[in-house]
């Protein structure tokens, strides 16, 4: 399901942002760690960070869904990852958090370096999860990555006709929880996200925005010459056989990250796509670790 509480935050002339806290308020005693999700989910691909008593004594999580995600809406019909990015920044000054650990997955993890980009006064330490850090570049597929150009281009031009019963379909649902839970899913856990994708994704406004989302994650622009102006740490988990991009794409980009304190690599057995869902444990090691080490 989607985020249940909303905030009015003014990028793009106003967004409504769909955000979820582990506790009433955020408490100023412990540090606070963000967590954007993946493509086309919602903050609830964190349930398993939200349900752990470790993470909840130690830290404030806060669950931000990007534009084009869960209960965030705006009219703005055009935004990028960089407006995901200044959305979730100004979501933190508007709840009280003054400095942050981000914990991106997939996109969440490219959204997350942009908000340590634009704002590296307030972000404490990054935790990217199954991630890159380029476009979908050429050099991209050269070392093993995924081509989504011909796989995503007809549902792009699918959804570019307004209709306005529109629902996505069971073939979108379906590649959603393969590739992201890559083999791991309970049945269960797959008709879950197909409800939940089918309830955000509906009628004329759910089509417009699940067309931006996708166009988002075809044309973003990479951060590899970026990398170097990351003044913070950097914990990158990615699954040993990640079916998006690999091992040898997060092995030569946390290279880039020369000016952190520290930038390592963990490649996590059996684990999916969505690490934070499918390796709960060793994504929870890693925020104890980073926040124990950084806050």
């Amino acid at each position: 399901m989607a985020a249940k509480s909303t905030l009015r935050v003014p990028h793009l002339r106003g967004i409504d942002v769909g955000y979820r806290l582990s506790g009433k308020r955020i408490d100023p005693e412990k540090p606070t760690v963000v967590l954007l999700n993946s493509m086309c989910v919602t903050s609830s691909l964190y349930e398993a960070q939200f349900a752990s008593g470790l993470l909840t004594g130690l830290v404030n999580l806060l669950a931000i869904e990007p534009l084009g995600h869960g209960a965030t809406t705006t009219s703005a019909e055009h935004w990028t990852y960089w407006d995901s990015a200044h959305m979730a920044l100004e979501t933190m000054e508007a709840l009280g958090v003054e400095k942050a650990f981000v914990l991106g997955t997939s996109q969440g993890g490219w959204i997350a370096v942009r908000m340590a980009l634009l704002a590296p006064d307030k972000i404490l330490g990054l935790l990217p999860l199954g991630t890159s850090m380029d476009s979908e570049s050429e050099a991209s597929r050269e070392m093993g990555g995924w081509d989504p150009e011909p796989l995503l281009t007809p549902f792009y031009e699918k959804w570019s006709v307004s209709t306005p019963d529109f629902v996505v379909d069971e073939v979108w649902c379906g590649m959603v929880g393969q590739l992201g839970f890559s083999g791991t899913a309970s049945a269960e856990t797959l008709a879950f996200w197909g409800r939940t994708l089918k309830e955000v994704y509906s009628g004329e406004e759910g089509r417009k925005k699940l067309r931006m989302a996708l166009l988002n994650l075809m044309e973003r622009d990479g951060l590899l010459r970026r990398l170097r102006d990351i003044k913070c740490p950097v914990y990158w988990l990615q699954a040993a056989n990640d079916p998006v991009f690999g091992k040898v794409i997060p092995a030569e980009h946390i290279k880039l990250f020369t000016s952190s304190p520290e930038a390592t690599l963990t490649f996590v057995e059996a684990g999916g796509h969505y690490l934070s869902a499918t390796s709960p444990l060793e994504t929870e090691e890693a925020i104890v670790k980073m926040v124990n080490t950084y806050a």
